[in-house]
């Protein structure tokens, strides 16, 4: 495979005069490579370099004749025969004797000689491919069909109107194809192709799937080539595996993947599975990896992943050797930082030498910056190991796991050194240190959430927690969510605390005002009207849910009629469409390709440590819950109309001209929330300011953050379209 990396690098540069240069030489030579001259001719086949091409490739010929291996010389031949356009003499010869030779048995030969063009030898480009199809025409025999039609199934052939009928699994009812489009469009699948078996006999695939996965997916990356697990997920889900069955299956099937010594695994979600052509031990693969020579980080990284998936190599005493070794050589000829020195230590206490013990237990007790050192160890198992060292060799371990409990990034670790800390010797520290979270959430916002998620689970049975301290932490979330909403780099936070607020129901928001006082619950109500991203209908679930635990807090009833009034929302005829147009994206675009990346992300595996698994339930949810509010608004909607705007005071519809204390004049458009556009200064009625100068006439004035406003001139909308 030596000339087969410049080939490619000529290919994909689309070079094809360097790529004429190495073929010249490559053809001059006299060992001849069986399967790299298959991978030149067919990555050249692929590319836009196959039609200069074809007036080359006859150059292999001398090359070719030297092959032993009788497979791989006939399968160059056929590739060359594909390219060719030529039609030479050679070539015709040389063609028609492999098939005599081939086929000398077949009652059809000359038949199938004319067909592919080799009786008249004018043009018989993919001559050899063309009469191997021919031959494979018969009934029951499966194709697949390039032009998108999918797998075929023959179900009758006519040498004599040359042509054949086919069922395929995209198309509807028998399909007739002339020979010669066949020839364009058709591959031959042996009855044992993963397609033809798929598409001939789904349900015995389907039980081999289940009882062998590991077979099922030798076979399809076999025949289809490497694939990712989104590939694969595309030609096994429901056509193999059923939908309700996917996940448990793919999960478990993906952890026997890891462990096949056939296979290679991708690192990357978005890299495929590949099928080696023969079984590499996990040892060999990880020796050939780290021949490489990664950096003491990463080899640790790598030993330990290695070790985590594949945990009976442990029993393997001279591959423990080796890697002991490879750890010894670290510390002798590196210059290792105290955190990678107590990894490595930890390393060979798993590996079950416990030769450097003392010194790991030396190094933990003289470290002066330990909270440091813990965090900058990037393998969560380490720094938990870590963690219990420090709590059996230093006596000021408490003050560590304080420090570290505000300074740590996994929720795993945080709940560690939380339980260690809740016992009674330390709790009341422990309390004074969670205390500046209330105080000062806004410091420690990622921190706040998990304590406060802490504190309000029932299941976590933690002994200090009271009314009083859950009805502060609720006080503090709502001042820390109007904080966040000024920092774009905190919109996904954001989105977690009205999650927290608005699920199961307003669950949270109902517990915590059924045990606040009066006081309390109408500062929670005063708070989250300051938070832009709870929505009019969250401020109004804070009030009536405040109304049930505090009935004194009822608002005095209304008037029928301007209970109705509030009720309406206002739009124009453009405002609607637009809604509707919005609400119908959602349902029938973006619903379904959320639901794609969803499969997707899922296809991926590890769903626990999958970003993209969760950032895709994050838009599904969001996207349920704009569907939900644009529902029940559309159910209030009016449309306005010149008769609904007021001819002699500002309301609904006005286009208001008004000057302010400067002599600067300005004009505001009122119209309903869904059309309103600040940029043209058209705003919604519900605004502050459109309240402010709602039921005015012309002459009077209005006061608006403390700037004082003479109404000049009211117009209605409809009139200046």
């Amino acid at each position: 495979m030596a000339y087969l990396k410049d080939f490619r690098e000529r290919i994909q540069n689309n070079d094809y005069p360097g790529f004429l240069k190495i073929w010249e030489e490559y053809c001059y030579g006299d060992q001849p490579d069986g399967p790299e001259m298959i991978a030149v001719l067919e990555e050249v086949k692929r590319s836009d370099l196959a039609k200069p091409f074809g007036l080359q490739v006859e150059r292999l010929i001398p090359l070719w004749r030297e092959l032993k291996n009788q497979n791989e010389a006939r399968d160059v031949l056929r590739l060359i025969l594909d390219l060719q356009t030529t039609n030479s003499e050679q070539l015709a010869d040389l063609a028609t004797e492999h098939l005599k030779e081939r086929f000398k048995e077949d009652p059809l030969l000359n038949e199938k000689f004319k067909l592919i063009g080799l009786r008249s030898r004018e043009k018989f480009q993919c001559a050899i491919r063309n009469f191997e199809l021919l031959t494979h025409m018969q009934k029951g025999n499966f194709v697949f069909h390039s032009a998108g039609w999918g797998t075929g199934e023959i179900t009758n052939v006519s040498f004599v109107r040359e042509e054949l009928s086919l069922e395929f699994e995209q198309v509807l009812g028998i399909q007739t194809l002339s020979f010669e489009k066949a020839f364009k469009t058709l591959i031959l699948l042996n009855k044992e192709h993963f397609y033809s078996r798929r598409f001939g006999n789904p349900d015995a695939l389907e039980k081999e799937a289940k009882e062998d996965p590991v077979a099922i997916i030798h076979l399809l990356l076999h025949d289809l080539g490497p694939k990712t697990a989104a590939e694969i997920k595309e030609e096994l889900y429901e056509l193999v595996i059923p939908t309700s069955e996917w996940n448990r299956w793919w999960q478990t099937t993906r952890t026997k993947l890891k462990k096949d010594t056939k296979i290679e695994s991708p690192k990357d979600l978005k890299d495929p599975f590949i099928l080696r052509e023969k079984e590499l031990p996990h040892e060999v693969a990880f020796h050939q990896a780290l021949e490489a020579k990664p950096g003491v980080n990463a080899t640790i990284q790598m030993i330990h992943v290695f070790i985590r998936d594949f945990p009976e190599v442990l029993k393997n005493a001279e591959f423990k050797s080796s890697l002991e070794e490879k750890l010894k050589t670290f510390l002798v000829y590196e210059k290792l930082n105290v955190s990678q020195k107590i990894q490595i230590f930890v390393l060979f206490d798993i590996l079950g030498s416990k030769e450097n013990g003392k010194e790991l237990i030396e190094l933990i007790e003289h470290a002066s910056n330990i909270s440091e050192i813990v965090n900058s160890i990037e393998i969560t198992a380490f720094q938990k190991q870590l963690l219990q060292l420090i709590q059996k060799t230093r006596k000021d371990w408490n003050e560590i796991f304080l420090d570290l409990l505000f300074t740590i990034g996994q929720n795993s670790l945080r709940d560690y050194l939380f339980s260690e800390l809740c016992i009674p010797a330390y709790q009341e520290t422990l309390q004074k240190k969670l205390t500046t979270l209330i105080v000062h959430p806004i410091s420690y916002p990622e921190i706040f959430i998990w304590y406060f998620q802490k504190i309000m689970d029932k299941k976590a049975k933690i002994s200090f927690t009271d009314k009083n301290l859950q009805n502060r932490l609720f006080e503090s979330l709502l001042i820390l969510l109007d904080h966040l909403e000024k920092k774009p780099q905190y919109k996904d936070l954001i989105k977690k605390i009205v999650g927290i607020i608005t699920e199961d129901r307003y669950l949270l928001v109902r517990n915590i005002m059924q045990q606040s006082s009066l006081e309390e619950t109408k500062e929670y109500i005063l708070l989250a009207t300051k938070c832009g991203s709870l929505s009019d209908h969250d401020v109004k679930i804070f009030q009536s849910v405040a109304e049930v635990s505090h009935p004194s807090l009822s608002r005095v009833k209304k008037t029928s009629e301007s209970v109705e009034e509030e009720a309406i929302l206002w739009s124009t005829q453009e405002g609607y469409q637009k809604v509707q147009l919005r609400m119908q994206q959602i349902a029938t675009v973006e619903t379904v390709h959320n639901a794609r990346e969803i499969e997707v992300a899922r296809a991926h595996g590890d769903l626990r440590e999958n970003a993209e698994f969760k950032a895709a339930l994050e838009r599904r949810d969001r996207l349920q819950s704009e569907l939900k509010f644009l529902s029940d608004q559309i159910a209030n909607v009016r449309i306005l109309t010149k008769k609904d705007v007021p001819e002699d005071k500002v309301g609904i519809g006005s286009v208001v001209d008004c000057q302010d204390s400067k002599g600067e004049h300005s004009r505001f458009i009122l119209l309903g929330p869904w059309d309103a556009n600040p940029e043209q200064k058209i705003l919604s009625f519900q605004s502050k300011l459109a309240q402010a100068m709602k039921g005015k006439t012309i002459g009077e004035k209005f006061e608006f953050q403390g700037e004082h406003f003479l109404i000049t001139d009211i117009n209605n909308y409809f009139d200046l379209r």
